[in-house]
C-alpha cells in the first residue's frame, strides 16, 4: 500500500495538540521529531478536505505543511528511520521491535506506534512515566484513559497492577493497544473502544489520564466517583497556561494535588482522591 506523508513543520510544543486535532482525519501514523512531526495516511484517504482542515488549523497554530507520496517499498524504511528508542532514566526503555534490546533499564517496552499517542517521546507521556516510577501499582485496578499506544497500560501491568482497563475513542488507538499488549505478552489489560461510559461502574486505585484540558475538565467528576478512597489520579496533556484552571476543578471534585511536574510547555499533576472534609488543599 502506498502512503501520503504530510510533513508538519512547527514548534515541537505544538505537536501533541496538532496530532490530537489531526486524528479525526484518516491518518494512521504520526512520527514526532525536533522540527515537528510527520503524519501518514494510506493512499485514497487524501482529498481536498484534508488540506482545507489543515489550513483551518493554520489560523490557530503556527505551522507549515507539505505532502509527498511514498510507495509501499519505502514506507517501512521511512517509518523506521524516524522512530527512535527512548529512555526514561534507568526506569523504563521504549523501543520498536526492530530496535536492539536496551541495556540497563528496569522495564523494557516494545511499542509499535501505528498512531503516535503515547510513545514516551512527547513530554506529556514522558512525565506520566516519571510519576509512575514512584507509585505503588501492586494489586491495584488501574484505568488508562486515552490509552493511545497502550504504553501506560502496559507499564502499569508490568508494575504489578491486578487489572488494567485501557480506553480510547479512536479505533486506531484501540487496535494499536491490543497489538502492543500482545507484543509485550500482557494478558491483564482490557481494551475498550469508547469514552468513560465504556467502563461505567468500575472502580480503580489509580487513574492515568494523558489527554487534554477539555476532556480532563469534563471527566473529573467521573474520575472522582471511580477512584477508591485515597486513590491516585495522574493528569497530563495540560498546557502551562491551563494549570490553574485544571487544579481548581480538581480541588472542587474532591482531589488534593500532591505533585506537579513541568516539561517544555506542559504540566502533569498527581492528585489524590480524599474525603470532602480534606479536599481543597494543593
Amino acid at each position: 500500500m502506498n502512503y501520503y506523508k504530510y510533513r508538519i513543520q512547527t514548534n515541537p510544543e505544538n505537536n501533541e495538540v496538532l496530532i490530537a486535532l489531526m486524528s479525526v482525519l484518516p491518518f494512521d501514523t504520526f512520527v514526532e521529531d525536533e522540527k515537528g512531526f510527520e503524519a501518514y495516511m494510506p493512499e485514497g484517504g487524501e482529498g481536498l478536505e484534508v488540506e482545507a482542515y489543515l489550513r483551518d488549523l493554520q489560523t490557530r497554530f503556527a505551522f507549515r505543511f507539505e505532502r509527498e507520496l511514498i510507495n509501499s517499498q519505502n514506507w517501512n524504511e521511512a517509518w523506521e528511520s524516524n522512530f527512535h528508542p527512548i529512555r526514561v532514566g534507568d526506569f523504563c526503555g521504549i523501543r520498536a521491535a526492530f530496535h536492539p534490546s536496551m541495556e540497563g533499564v528496569e522495564h523494557e517496552l516494545i511499542i509499535t506506534p501505528r498512531m503516535a499517542f503515547g510513545t514516551g517521546h512527547h513530554a506529556t507521556t514522558y512525565m506520566v512515566i516519571r510519576l509512575m516510577e514512584e507509585m505503588d501499582f501492586e494489586g491495584k485496578g488501574v484505568l488508562d484513559f486515552g490509552c493511545g499506544t497502550g504504553v501506560l497500560a502496559i507499564l502499569a501491568s508490568r508494575l504489578g497492577a491486578a487489572r488494567v482497563d485501557a480506553v480510547d475513542v479512536a479505533k486506531a488507538a484501540w487496535e494499536n493497544t491490543i497489538e502492543n499488549c500482545e507484543t509485550n505478552r500482557i494478558a491483564n489489560v482490557n481494551v475498550y473502544l469508547g469514552r468513560l461510559n465504556a467502563v461505567a461502574g468500575q472502580t480503580y486505585g489509580i487513574v492515568l489520564a494523558n489527554i487534554n484540558r477539555n476532556v480532563i475538565l469534563d471527566s473529573l467528576g467521573t474520575f472522582s466517583s471511580q477512584l477508591t478512597a485515597n486513590g491516585l489520579l495522574v493528569l497530563s496533556g495540560i498546557l502551562k497556561s491551563d494549570k490553574e484552571s485544571v487544579l481548581d476543578a480538581a480541588l472542587k471534585n474532591g482531589f488534593t494535588c500532591e505533585k506537579t511536574m513541568e516539561k517544555n510547555n506542559w504540566v502533569a499533576l498527581q492528585c489524590r482522591r480524599v474525603g470532602r472534609k480534606e479536599a481543597g488543599s494543593r
